[in-house]
């Protein structure tokens, strides 16, 4: 059996692959940098510990997942919960895009969801990349960045005051402390700023609310898609929750900038399924 893992900030979508039949479950998100080897084996176990069948492989794909370190808390948690050794591969998420949006073709991968990234895929692997600087630094066009530009105009009260009116009777009003402590003492502050990005959803016809759309999409292009080499040469495709429910505006902007997008999906999971049932 083969155990595939695809971890958001937000949440963990798992499959179980037998030879006839597929399992699934979902647990919250498990990123390395905010959850320990403990944790991941405790969210884990519940979904594995009636397998009668051994887990042969296991596959997982994560936002965090950065460097050596990060690899093997999660590593030594999938084994905890398993009880037994076992192969054990783990993937950045930008990987996870690729192979879901590419299979084994090259393009130039993107991610627009709670966070942000992109990289160039060759078949294989990745062959270029600008780096993510996560949420505090980087994430442009993601559900964090889009909440942390909504919130920022509110603080420095420069959200119009159509807008601002919709927005307090949705959330009260916020105070100046309030979101400092969310931002700088609590866990996942970008978990807590992308929830604001269905706040701009809602109100997508709204000049203000469309244009602060566009701008954070603008970045993402100028800061990352728009640097990469001979990318006309490349099909350019998305994943994400951000792509696909904005896709009509993320569409719009890239045409601006002569990118045409060739696939956008919500979430990877039923095609890195398909990847290593073929595989």
């Amino acid at each position: 059996m083969i155990l595939i893992a695809e971890s958001g900030s937000t949440k963990t979508d798992w499959r179980l692959l037998g030879e006839k039949t597929v399992a699934k479950t979902e647990t919250i998100g498990l990123n390395p940098y905010f959850v320990d080897a403990d944790q991941i084996a405790y969210e884990i176990k519940p979904f594995i510990e009636n397998c009668l069948e051994k887990i042969t492989e296991v596959h997982f794909y994560g936002t965090g997942i950065t460097d050596d370190s990060k690899s093997e808390i999660v590593k030594s948690g999938i084994l905890k919960a398993l009880g037994y050794e076992t192969k054990v591969f783990t993937y950045s998420d930008v990987i996870a895009a690729a192979r879901a949006l590419f299979g084994r073709k090259e393009g130039i991968a993107c991610i627009l969801g709670t966070g942000s990234n992109s990289c160039l895929w060759d078949g294989e692997k990745i062959s270029f990349q600008i780096p993510p600087l996560g949420f505090w630094l980087g994430d442009e066009g993601s559900g964090g960045h889009l909440g942390k530009l909504l919130l920022l105009d509110y603080l420095h009260k420069e959200m119009p005051g159509d807008i601002l009116e919709i927005f307090e009777k949705k959330y009260g009003i916020l105070t100046r402390s309030e979101i400092l402590t969310k931002a700088y003492k609590e866990d996942k502050p970008n978990k807590y700023f992308a929830g604001f990005s269905v706040f701009l959803s809602e109100n997508r016809e709204n000049v203000y609310c469309k244009k602060l759309i566009e701008n954070s999409f603008s970045q993402y292009l100028e800061k990352y898609l728009l640097k990469y080499p001979q990318r006309a040469e490349y099909q350019i495709a998305f994943v994400g929750s951000i792509a696909f429910f904005y896709k009509d505006i993320l569409e719009e902007i890239c045409k601006k900038h002569g990118i045409e997008i060739s696939k956008i999906i919500e979430k990877p999971m039923d095609e890195l399924q398909r990847f290593h049932q073929n595989d």
